[in-house]
């Protein structure tokens, strides 16, 4: 493969796929996100509700390809980090296929070290691809700086990162949707709220009074503070044991909802895991010409 050929960067969440096309230098030559196909799950119709609520992204029709790949140069490969499961690696294959036959594909895993970052899990491979890849797009796009990455998506994760690229470990808890979602389900007199019609009740009127007088502002509250408590507690305690600033670098689909309610600074970082992509596919590209 060329070093001019364009990698094709694929991130796979649960709620939505994310993908840009990359130059050489990890520069995007275009971007988009679109959701997972119906009846892959019960929560197809939130998934695509989230990916709709994505303000300024592209959105496909389910069981389609996104158009614009349409008008896409032809990728060299595609680097994809998957982590909804083999239903979405299959559909993922079927549209790469379609448009681009026989086109190279490398599904990424965690390993030891990579790309500046070393794994401090026990297990390397056991971390989550888009967790590692997000951890290497970090580690480029603050180096020299202790960090704290917050995604916030259909579950939160917090990741600690030393100046000099080590993983130290991290966090995982329920996102903020899921939250609201679950209280609706596990309990006989709740409601159910989505991210999409509990975002209109989080705002400059929830903000100055927390506590709230219905129930659905109630939940919303209470879970959005929740995913604030844990952010800030984690970062003010890291600050501590490395006695040194930290940088909070926040992302994911909740994070506008969930930022608006952090009492701490924080950097906004949206494209984390498909820079980190990037920096993989370059780092296989100029091995493989090595070689």
């Amino acid at each position: 493969m060329s070093g001019r050929t364009p990698f094709l960067l694929i991130d796979a969440g649960n709620s939505r796929v994310k993908w840009a096309l990359a130059d050489e230098h990890g520069a995007f030559l275009r971007s988009g996100v679109f959701a997972h196909a119906l009846g892959a799950d019960a929560s197809s119709g939130e998934r695509q509700e989230s990916a709709r609520a994505d303000a300024g992204e592209f959105c496909a029709p389910s069981a389609q390809e996104p158009v614009e790949w349409a008008a896409l140069p032809a990728p060299g490969g595609a680097w994809i980090s998957n982590v909804a499961g083999e239903a979405v690696a299959e559909r993922l294959a079927a549209l790469l296929d379609a448009r681009w036959p026989g086109l190279s594909r490398t599904f990424i895993r965690a390993c030891a070290r990579q790309c500046g970052v070393v794994n401090g899990y026990g297990s390397p491979e056991r971390l989550g691809s888009d967790r590692w890849a997000g951890l290497i797009g970090a580690h480029a796009a603050f180096p020299g700086e202790p960090l704290l990455i917050a995604t916030l998506g259909t579950a939160t994760t917090l990741e600690a990162l030393t100046a000099d690229g080590c993983f130290v470990g991290g966090m995982i808890a329920p996102g903020w949707s899921l939250m609201m979602r679950s209280l609706g389900e596990h309990t006989a007199q709740l409601p159910t709220l989505a991210a999409d019609s509990a975002g209109t009740l989080v705002g400059a009127a929830l903000a100055r009074h927390w506590f709230a007088t219905d129930t659905h502002h109630a939940i919303a509250a209470g879970s959005l503070l929740g995913q604030a408590g844990l952010i800030e507690r984690a970062w003010r305690e890291l600050c501590r044991a490395w006695e040194a600033p930290v940088r909070l670098v926040v992302g994911g689909g909740a994070a506008a909802q969930v930022t608006a309610a952090l009492d701490a600074p924080y950097t906004r970082h949206d494209t984390l895991v498909l820079s980190g992509l990037a920096l993989i596919a370059a780092n296989d590209e100029a091995s493989a010409s090595k070689g």
